[in-house]
């Protein structure tokens, strides 16, 4: 089992990388948990305060529960991976079973922040973009999935999304091994790093 971490600033291109490796490889070879889906539960917070919550800093994640997730994936165990909606800020009571892959990728904006989610990395994927677009691509998502309007989405940032991309996203690009610029619009950086996973399946498997 190979192990990748995937980070970026959030509208970065994350997604589309990890869509591309999925479809470069052989179909069912991969699993993929989201850091979205491990955000903590808010639902003892009034949900006018909910709304105040910081999701782009670490104390926002329970980081105990992924990575013991992890160790299950690796030990051969299907977890429950938890489900969480945006529109509530509260987890959900629906769980989605993740069987264990030869791929298994996590992937969120602050995994290559955590000394302990980069020690159970076998790759350390930093996709980068120009802040230019991942606002723009934020403006995109976050008024269709989210129910934000443009103004909303633009105060955001001002104030929570690009000081904390400073503080913890952009210092944990010096621990990525690969970094993607130009987020899913760079072929070239994507089909070296399937070319290495599926060079790594192979040797596994023939082993």
């Amino acid at each position: 089992m190979i192990i990748i971490g995937i980070a970026g600033g959030t509208g970065s291109g994350k997604t589309t990388v990890v869509n591309k490796i999925i479809n470069a490889l052989p179909p069912g070879e991969v699993a993929v948990l989201p850091q979205d889906s491990y955000y903590k539960d808010s639902s003892h917070i009034p949900p006018e305060e909910r709304s105040k919550i910081n999701f782009d800093e670490p104390a926002a994640i329970e980081w105990t529960l992924l990575e013991q997730h992890i160790r299950d994936l690796r030990e051969g165990h299907t977890i429950q991976m938890p489900t969480y909606s945006y529109l509530t800020c509260t987890r959900q009571e629906k769980t989605i079973p993740v069987e264990p892959r030869d791929v298994v990728i996590v992937e969120g904006i602050l995994v290559l922040s955590q000394p302990s989610m980069r020690d159970v990395m076998d790759v350390k994927v930093f996709v980068d973009a120009d802040p230019d677009d991942r606002l723009i691509r934020v403006i995109s998502r976050d008024c269709v999935e989210r129910g934000r309007t443009p103004m909303m989405v633009i105060n955001r940032y001002q104030e929570v999304l690009k000081p904390m991309h400073q503080m913890y996203i952009e210092p944990a690009k010096r621990f990525a091994d690969l970094i993607v610029p130009q987020g899913g619009n760079n072929t070239v950086a994507i089909n070296i790093l399937t070319d290495y996973i599926a060079g790594r399946l192979a040797k596994a498997k023939a082993e």
